[in-house]
């Protein structure tokens, strides 16, 4: 028994051993890199090498500090968590990243924000992530990706379901953006937590980002602060909400949301019935938004909503005395406000034209104007003092009060000369029943332009839905070349233009040589480093995926429709060519009829010519005669 203890306890202290010797050797190798690429070591990352997480923020490690850092990882296996944000590393830096992290699968978090990798590193970062298997958050924040940028992430993600959390805020991400992380939406199967705060997803990009996330069944946080959605991108999220049964927390926090488009928000909220939290803050709601948002809860039996944090807007007794009935049924609803004093603008009452009052008064008893002044103007000059006219028109039956027969007196004695000259009544009629007509034109012209851009938004929301809808086996590639087939192209005349083209995947859902020719050899520093050999970087080979390739492939002689359907277009020639032939020949036998039509009518016009001038001469001779 002694000498199985003594066995056990040497065990252990081999075990502490080799660790101590492993560290020690991370350690040596990362002094040996900062001396090789020259550059000052970080003493922190020396003394905290037994640690899961490491914090390398704000260090200022820069492109070669972060290549040191870099072959000392490539060995490590402790380290889970790499925060590096605000280190200036570049484009160089992340390039050095993704060669260590194609050999070290023990990093799952990593966080690369505000580092200026522009769009070379996010080049770099989507072809890591191709193929990367232990990452299962990034973050990207602050590094100013763009447009063009977005489609490297939309394609790595649509084979990459092992990253559950993203964060890509802070960046430039536009119309053409919004588009390709639509696609990045549709097509991603294990995404949960995504960060889109403080970009520029507005209009069209709002719009194809929430068709994406209409078909979306994995996401569950979606942080779309500061973004200017607009009552537009609020009607495209209405309409996704319908459809998404996944997604519980949602950030709307100053996104230029009104009234008008909270009432088109929940339209979507009343068929939603996993939705849990939102936030509308610092938008431009008041006390009627606030009531619209809390009878959508009211009369939502299955509505899953327990919070809604609107912190800025001040509400009435009314919203006090609703939101308690409505907790009443749903005690877990959380409602925070900014506090009881708004109010519900009202517009003062629209007063009737005096003018046309008494104009409809005459009309229905069939008075005319003299008619009704005459007993105050005998001489008939339809001028009568302002004091007779005012006693007229309070005793007379007309319903006006004291307010309209003012502003009467006003209108009809414009130089205050004390004589009201009721002929303006006359004069006046025709230019009220215009003002009125062409009010009631500004008011549909209105309305029409509303109504027209509301369904110009839902046609858009529409295209983009089919668009990123996935199928099976299938990947949308934005901005690939057009379908060649005789089929129609069912996307092309949509402002989503650029999502019509669909392509079968083959084996692999890319297939195109590596981002570059040049390797990043990390090097390997006195023989202290114990590489694993499946992970070694000199024994691994790879070719990475060229995301700038959007060449579908296809079968040769074959198109893919829209709907993923294969279509010949030699078939579809075929059965269009007896029609066509038929055309063809038919037609031009027509047009060489019509040419003799007009010529024997000619031939018949001479004739009858010839014949009125013979009768007309036999005419002659006989007078003659």
């Amino acid at each position: 028994m002694e000498g199985e203890e003594d066995e056990f306890d040497t065990d252990l202290d081999s075990d502490e051993k080799e660790e101590s010797n492993k560290e020690a050797s991370v350690a040596e190798v990362y002094l040996q890199a900062c001396k090789l690429v020259g550059v000052v070591p970080v003493s922190y990352f020396i003394r905290n090498l037994d640690c899961t997480t490491m914090t390398l923020t704000h260090h200022g490690l820069g492109p070669l500090g972060c290549k040191a850092l870099a072959i000392a990882l490539v060995s490590d296996m402790h380290i889970n968590t790499l925060e590096l944000a605000d280190n200036h590393i570049q484009a160089e830096g992340a390039k050095y990243l993704v060669e260590m992290l194609r050999a070290n699968f023990t990093i799952q978090h990593l966080d690369l924000s505000n580092n200026y990798l522009r769009s070379a590193g996010a080049e770099y970062v989507a072809k890591m992530l191709l193929d990367n298997i232990s990452l299962k958050s990034i973050k990207l924040s602050g590094n100013g990706f763009t447009d063009d940028d977005a489609k490297y992430f939309a394609d790595s993600f649509s084979s990459n379901s092992r990253i559950k959390e993203l964060d890509i805020s802070h960046n430039e991400f536009c119309g053409k953006g919004g588009e390709h992380l639509g696609q990045l939406l549709a097509n991603n199967e294990g995404l949960e937590v995504l960060d889109l705060s403080w970009n520029h997803l507005r209009m069209k990009g709002a719009v194809a980002f929430c068709a994406g996330l209409k078909v979306n069944m994995m996401l569950k946080h979606l942080d779309l602060s500061w973004n200017g959605f607009g009552n537009e991108g609020a009607l495209a999220m209405g309409e996704a909400l319908k459809f998404n049964n996944t997604l519980v927390h949602l950030n709307l926090n100053n996104n230029r949301l009104t009234n008008e488009g909270i009432s088109l928000l929940c339209r979507g909220l009343e068929f939603n019935d996993t939705l849990r939290v939102l936030l509308l803050a610092f938008n431009s709601i008041t006390v009627e938004g606030a009531l619209a948002l809390v009878n959508v809860v009211k009369n939502t039996p299955k509505t899953a909503l327990e919070e809604i944090n609107m912190c800025n807007v001040l509400v009435n007794e009314n919203f006090v005395h609703l939101l308690e009935l409505t907790c009443q049924e749903h005690p877990g609803l959380d409602v925070q406000f900014g506090g009881v004093g708004g109010f519900i603008a009202k517009k003062p009452p629209k007063r009737v034209d005096p003018m046309k009052v008494i104009q409809d008064y005459l009309d229905k008893r069939k008075l005319r104007l003299w008619d009704f002044f005459r007993n105050i103007d005998k001489d008939g000059t339809m001028r009568v003092p302002v004091a007779d006219f005012r006693k007229a028109v309070q005793q007379s039956s007309i319903p006006l009060d004291r307010y309209q027969i003012e502003e009467l007196i006003q209108r009809l004695d414009r130089d205050r000369t004390g004589m009201v000259d009721y002929r303006g009544l006359a004069d006046t009629r025709k230019q009220m029943m215009r003002d009125h007509r062409r009010q009631l034109r500004k008011v549909e012209s209105r309305q029409k332009k509303e109504k027209q851009k509301s369904d110009r938004i839902l046609k858009t929301f529409q295209s983009a839905v089919e668009a990123v809808t996935p199928h099976s086996s299938m990947v949308i590639s934005p901005g690939g070349a057009k379908d060649d087939s005789s089929g129609p192209q069912q996307f092309s005349a949509t402002p989503l233009s650029s999502w019509h083209h669909i392509v079968m995947s083959n084996s692999s859902r890319y297939s195109v040589t590596n981002l570059s020719n040049e390797h990043v050899h990390l090097p390997m520093l006195g023989g202290t480093m114990s590489y694993r050999p499946t992970s070694s970087l000199a024994m691994r080979s790879y070719s990475q995926p060229n995301l700038l390739d959007d060449s579908p492939r296809s079968a040769p002689g074959k198109s893919i429709s829209a709907q993923g359907i294969r279509s010949d277009p030699e078939m579809g020639h075929s059965k269009l060519s007896p029609t066509a032939n038929h055309l063809t020949r038919s037609r031009p036998a027509l047009n060489a009829k019509q040419p003799q039509v007009k010529a024997k009518s000619k031939k018949l016009k001479k004739k009858k010519t010839k014949k009125h001038v013979e009768k007309g001469s036999k005419n002659l001779t006989q007078t003659v005669k």
